[in-house]
């Protein structure tokens, strides 16, 4: 284990660790509710799906303006230009989905006429009029946008794995809660 390792701060591992959670679950209960017939059930669990995705695009605004004001650790210095572009690059995918699926679904939202209401009192405006056709098709990119989240973040675990079990780098050290 690599003890002076530069870690991120304790704001920036609690925000990386609940976001990771919200959007697992944000995920599977996106797959679960789209798997269920129309129902009044069905209604209530998309609310709850909602709830997760406008809860996730506020953290990543204060995720943001936490990372502006405390920038990242290094990189290992053992990471070569192509690792360090590979790492910066899977970042930069990770927070630009976590920006469009909530503003993609919110948008889909909006177009099948279907009010977003945080919590089920804080109603959001719609970012669109109704248009079924529209929402369709908001639809399909909505999930496009989280199967390529899902394949980056199946890339962005492996790369952490890589570094912790083959490089012995100390870089999951950076992001390990607690110490």
């Amino acid at each position: 284990m690599h003890t002076n390792t530069p870690r991120y701060s304790p704001a920036q591992i609690l925000m990386h660790w609940l976001m990771a959670v919200l959007i697992i679950a944000a995920f599977a209960f996106g797959r679960y509710v789209d798997s269920l017939p129309l129902s009044p059930t069905k209604f209530r669990l998309i609310s709850y799906h909602k709830w997760l995705g406008i809860s996730i695009l506020a953290l990543l605004v204060l995720r943001v303006l936490l990372r502006l004001a405390k920038r990242a650790p290094a990189l290992p210095a053992s990471m070569g230009p192509v690792a360090r572009l590979a790492a910066h690059g899977g970042h930069a995918a990770l927070y630009l989905l976590m920006l469009v699926i909530p503003v993609s679904g919110w948008l889909m939202s909006s177009a099948y006429g279907i009010p977003v209401v945080l919590f089920g009192v804080l109603p959001l405006p719609d970012l669109l009029a109704a248009n079924p056709e529209l929402a369709e098709q908001l639809k399909a990119v909505h999930g496009l946008l989280n199967n390529a989240l899902l394949l980056v973040v199946i890339g962005h675990v492996l790369a952490a794995l890589k570094h912790q079990f083959i490089d012995k780098d100390g870089l999951l050290e950076r992001m390990r809660p607690g110490r």
